[in-house]
């Protein structure tokens, strides 16, 4: 009895208008049968799928679970059919839907292109075509299922079987599904070990942008870096030169396809977008796949949550966290979408559970906002009292990972964490660099830059970047060994200048010189005369860039700030800020 509510549940989908009571009535009793697994349906079950489908002209579909049953009838019109939203997958990232796909073809044709889309975008048991020849008769059978991925080939993901008469179909849908379970089971677990050795999580990186490949390539190799960095294993990459891209997408059907095999040939449970993704773009994606899809701001932020140490480091992380949250929680959960409170009638409909969460996210940020800004005034009277010292400033900026806490510790003879690592440095760090005749100044070290530095973080890390407000002089630190030195420095400058500081005094440094070819030197130094030369570890070149830096504030008489109020310091910021927000 149990069975037979279960299949009287079963519910038509799809192109149903202007079909008759009578046609709809056909389509429930399919709803009713019980199609067996060996073999896929009884000649009778054939022949009336067959018929039906002749006689309304369009294509039947039938979504059977492992014991046969139908879980869903689906109609579509002459030349193809519609999956609408099926059940949620069974969880474990090796297992199948536990659904196969049983439709009809009015063409000889055999499985089309859309066919194997739907096999692996939705992860169906199998995907089987039955042809309907003009007397509504059945002619050729076809099917086709996933294949676990075979280590150094690339496949294409599934394997389609020939056409074959459709009296002569013997395959046991069930146990083939159950098998195919069992082998991904146990290549995801060699997966999953090599990863757990290699360092967690697996993942394939996307680079979808109007931009050219090689400026495409380097981009994905900074984000592999990043996922490095995050503890990712990076399995494959995939590159897609576009005009446009889509709104919602990202990627046409076909270029999704291929980045599905990927996924399924390295077994990863993650794909990283390079760039950052909307909100629609996110819930577009995860409709067309079952792994987490991240782009590069939630790799970042990811990042920066990882190395946060100090009460400050983690206050400012949450609030980027929550801001980059905050238009992505529609549609996450879709329990948010209930009521919360309140009653019909004249007290109104109440607060739903979405706007619940959402305010409680912008109280949370204001809060964290007042914490930041006590926090951006006891710096502010730290730098004033220095000031008041008469301590000039100096400090170090650059991309991420360019050495600038190397450089620190061995200018300064300090310990401060430096790692060879992106954004192993999140607090702003100060130490005293002495010279001889008891002459010294302030040397600070803050986070490092990088290309399209989320806009949530540049406003959450305020507090940390107005130590570079307060410097004297900014040393920028450029990695000489780095092949995209020069689109690194670019990116540095154009966020010194986003943040009003293009004016201050620069004194630029070619770190880890250590690892720069003979040839390669002699083009840096005719390209950048004025730029110092420097080997935090053998040491080269660090007396002479101190010497500079004694020379700028003790000769040439470089100091740009006097000790001033809070209230002014703190008017002159928000002018900045409306500037840049107009800019």
């Amino acid at each position: 009895m149990d069975g037979r509510r279960r299949t009287i549940a079963a519910r038509v989908e799809g192109h149903t208008s202007g079909l008759k009571p009578s046609e709809l009535k056909a389509l429930d009793r399919l709803s009713q049968r019980r199609y067996p697994p060996a073999g896929g349906y009884s000649p009778e079950q054939a022949r009336e799928l067959a018929a039906l489908s002749r006689l309304l002209s369009r294509q039947i579909g039938l979504a059977l679970d492992r014991q046969g049953r139908v879980n869903m009838v689906i109609v579509g019109d002459t030349s193809s059919i519609l999956i609408p939203e099926l059940p949620r997958a069974r969880s474990g990232a090796g297992r199948l839907r536990g659904l196969r796909l049983l439709h009809t073809h009015l063409t000889p044709d055999g499985l089309s292109r859309e066919d194997l889309m739907d096999l692996l975008f939705l992860r169906l048991d199998s995907v089987s075509v039955l042809t309907v020849d003009e007397w509504g008769q059945p002619g050729m059978f076809q099917s086709a299922h996933l294949m676990p991925p075979v280590p150094g080939e690339d496949a294409s993901g599934f394997r389609t079987e020939a056409l074959i008469p459709w009296d002569r179909v013997t395959t046991d849908f069930t146990a083939q599904a159950e098998a195919l379970e069992e082998e991904f089971s146990r290549v995801l677990d060699g997966a999953v070990r090599i990863g757990a050795e290699e360092g967690g999580t697996r993942a394939v990186l996307v680079s979808v942008s109007p931009e050219p490949r090689s400026v495409q390539e380097r981009n994905l190799e900074e984000l592999a870096e990043l996922a490095r960095t995050a503890g990712i294993t990076v399995t494959d990459t995939m590159i897609q030169r576009v005009a446009a891209i889509h709104p919602r997408h990202i990627l046409g059907r076909t270029k999704l396809a291929e980045l599905e095999v990927l996924a399924l040939q390295g077994q990863d449970s993650l794909i990283i977008f390079d760039g950052e993704l909307s909100p629609a773009q996110q819930s577009g994606l995860a409709e067309v796949t079952e792994r987490r899809v991240m782009d590069r701001t939630q790799l970042i932020l990811d990042i920066f949550a990882r190395h946060a140490v100090t009460r400050a480091g983690k206050l400012q992380v949450e609030m980027a966290r929550l801001q980059y949250a905050l238009p992505r929680l529609a549609g996450k959960h879709r329990s948010l979408d209930r009521l919360a409170g309140g009653i019909f009638g004249n007290k109104g409909s109440g607060e739903t559970q979405l706007e619940l969460e959402r305010r409680r996210v912008r109280e949370r940020i204001s809060r964290i906002r007042r914490d930041l800004a006590g926090l951006r005034r006891q710096r502010f009277h730290i730098r004033a009292r220095r000031e008041r010292q008469g301590l000039p400033v100096a400090a170090l900026v650059g991309y991420a990972n360019a050495g600038k806490s190397t450089l620190l510790n061995a200018l300064t003879h300090a310990d401060v964490l430096a790692e060879d690592k992106l954004f192993a440095t999140l607090d702003p760090t100060t130490r005293r660099l002495r010279f001889p005749e008891e002459r010294e100044i302030v040397l600070a070290d803050t986070v490092g830059f990088i290309r399209s530095l989320p806009r949530e973080l540049t406003e959450a890390f305020r507090a940390t970047l107005e130590e570079l407000e307060a410097a004297d002089l900014l040393i920028h630190v450029v990695d000489a060994s780095h092949p995209g030195r020069e689109q690194q420095m670019e990116a540095v400058e154009r966020i010194l200048n986003d943040m009003g500081l293009g004016s201050v005094p620069r004194l630029t440094l070619f770190s880890k010189w250590d690892r720069v070819s003979a040839d390669a030197r002699l083009d840096l130094t005719a390209a950048r005369p004025d730029a110092l030369p420097v080997s935090a570890l053998t040491g080269a070149g660090l007396a002479e860039v101190a010497r500079a830096v004694e020379k700028a504030f003790f000769e040439d008489g470089l100091r740009r700030h006097e000790p001033q109020r809070w209230q002014d310091f703190e008017k002159a910021s928000r002018k900045r800020q409306e500037r840049q927000r107009a800019d």
